[in-house]
């Protein structure tokens, strides 16, 4: 690939990673659409109830989620375009289920607002990650272990329950992910060149790419949500 890359100029080159984060962006956007979709007409229908009285019904649908994240990332490369789809798409639609608890939780008009200040935070983020000269591999480490500090940190608070360590978690966790949502947009950026050489892959790659996206997204807006969202 990168031999391919010395005879590109650099209107073929930005023509490339802009084909590829669009498919990208296109499958993360269908994603959160799906997800949102499925979460408001669970709560609507009342069927979250039955979702939240249940822990083993709830657990069971994130261990899904755990599964299906790791199957599409540990076999991206034995899937199919197709069957890297439907694991996406099956995955946004179980988050949707498991999220419509959170209508319950907090008003409807603070996750709107959250939402959008989760959106134009990510917009902002993602464009100095496409923007930036800047080397952000470095930033990508140590955003990674801030990531196992806050599972860590969670999973003592689930025992003590401190209002003043929930509150650190929430701070951190923005900050995590706004880090690596700078982070993984550089590294898909540079991931242009699978654009030109396979097309199949740069399919299965952009699905993947936006499942990255997708989670940075999604936690960055649940812990903006702890921050400022108001309960019912």
């Amino acid at each position: 690939m990168r031999n391919m890359e010395k005879y590109m100029d650099e209107t073929s080159i930005s023509q490339a990673q802009t084909d590829f984060l669009s498919k990208v962006y296109a499958w993360m956007v269908g994603g959160l659409l799906l997800t949102g979709a499925t979460a408001w007409f669970v709560y609507d229908s009342n069927i979250y109830i039955t979702i939240a009285s249940n822990s083993i019904l709830f657990f069971g649908l994130i261990i899904a989620e755990f599964a299906l994240v790791l199957g599409l990332t540990g076999m991206i490369k034995k899937l199919s375009a197709t069957a890297a789809a439907g694991l996406f798409l099956l995955f946004s639609f179980i988050n949707g289920l498991t999220f419509s608890v959170i209508f319950a939780a907090y008003t409807t008009s603070s996750i709107q607002q959250v939402f959008f200040i989760a959106a134009g935070m990510f917009a902002a983020l993602s464009f100095y990650g496409i923007t930036t000269k800047k080397d952000m591999s470095g930033i990508g480490k140590f955003m990674f272990m801030g990531l196992i500090g806050i599972i860590i940190a969670s999973i003592v608070n689930f025992i003590f329950m401190s209002s003043a360590l929930n509150f650190a978690i929430s701070v951190i966790g923005v900050l995590v992910f706004a880090g690596l949502t700078v982070y993984d947009t550089q590294k898909l950026k540079e991931m242009y060149l699978v654009q030109m050489e396979d097309g199949e892959m740069a399919a299965k790659l952009s699905i993947l790419g936006a499942l990255t996206l997708y989670l940075d997204f999604i936690n960055m807006f649940l812990f903006l949500l702890r921050l400022f969202g108001d309960r019912r």
